[in-house]
């Protein structure tokens, strides 16, 4: 099941690269086609140390919650541990899915990748 919609999630990421004519989303789904054990798992820490205030970011892979985040970020990935996202909301943070953000943001501004 998981993959099947990892697999839909990187044929919309491809399409909307060609449609909105954006490179982000094309490196997005290829860092998605790797194999697991090579997509990227990023701290909460680490974050923190490289984001600032109201920034937007997404991580084609893995949060975890090891660490603090003291900063209001959006974070966009694949997928979230539990306590990443209870973190996330402590510091009025917000923990959205790839696709969300896709569709809030389809030109992709001011988003950079972390990891």
């Amino acid at each position: 099941m998981k993959n099947e919609e990892l697999e839909r999630l990187i044929r919309e990421l491809k399409k909307k690269s060609i449609e909105e004519k954006v490179k982000i989303w094309k490196r997005i789904a290829s860092d998605l086609e790797k194999p697991t054990r090579n997509r990227r798992i990023i701290n909460l820490s680490k974050i923190d140390r490289y984001t600032k205030d109201n920034e937007t970011i997404i991580v084609p892979g893995k949060v975890l919650g090891s660490g603090e985040l003291n900063k209001k970020v959006v974070i966009a990935a694949y997928s979230f541990s539990d306590q990443a996202l209870s973190k996330i909301k402590l510091c009025n943070g917000k923990a959205v899915n790839i696709e969300e953000l896709m569709k809030k943001n389809p030109k992709g501004n001011k988003v950079r990748i972390i990891g």
